[in-house]
C-alpha cells in the first residue's frame, strides 16, 4: 500500500508528476504556488492517487525513535511535523523558494517542537551556506532568498 506521512492517520489524495515523480505532493498549495515560477517550469501534476496517512510519530512507534528526521515532501513539511511531538535530536526539512510560506511553517513547527538553532544548504549542494542561526534569523534568511536559489534545505537542532 502506498502511504504518506501527515499531521494525522487517515487517506490522503497525493498529487502525482508523471514526468517527474520526486515532486509528488500532498500539498495542492505547493502546487498553486510553483505553477510557473522559475525553475518550475513545465511541471505539471497530471493525476492523483489516494494514499494511506500515517504519523511520523507512529513511525517512531512502530521503528524505534531516529538520531534524525528528514523532511522533503514538496510543501507538505509542516503538516509532516505536525504529526511529530516530540523532536529528535537532529532534522533537516526542505524549503522550496516559490512556496516559502511552507517553509516558514515548518519552521514555525521545529520551534514548536523545541528546536532553536538552525542552518541552511542552498540546493543539493550538501555545503552548509549559514552558521546556526536563531528562528527568527533563519526565517529572514529564508524570506531573503533570491528566487533563482530554488531550493535548500534547514537543519535544526535542539
Amino acid at each position: 500500500l502506498k502511504s504518506a506521512a501527515g499531521a494525522a492517520v487517515g487517506r490522503a489524495h497525493m498529487r502525482i508528476n508523471s514526468a517527474n515523480p520526486t515532486v509528488s505532493t500532498l500539498s495542492d498549495a505547493f502546487v498553486a504556488d510553483t505553477d510557473g515560477a522559475r525553475g518550475w517550469e513545465g511541471q505539471r501534476w497530471d493525476r492523483a492517487e489516494e494514499v494511506a496517512v500515517t504519523t511520523l510519530d507512529a513511525l517512531i512507534d512502530a521503528h524505534g525513535a531516529p538520531d534524525f528526521i528528514k523532511v522533503d515532501v514538496e510543501g507538505f513539511e509542516a503538516d509532516v511535523l505536525a504529526g511529530l511531538s516530540a523532536p529528535a535530536p537532529h532534522l533537516s526539512f526542505e524549503v522550496v523558494v516559490a512556496a516559502r510560506a511552507a517553509g516558514q511553517a515548518a519552521l514555525d513547527r521545529c520551534v514548536a517542537l523545541g528546536y532553536s538553532a538552525f542552518r541552511f544548504s542552498r540546493g543539493e549542494s550538501h555545503r552548509f551556506e549559514t552558521e546556526w542561526l536563531s528562528a527568527a534569523e533563519m526565517g529572514s534568511y529564508l524570506r531573503d532568498l533570491p528566487d533563482e536559489a530554488n531550493s535548500g534545505d534547514v537543519y535544526a537542532r535542539v
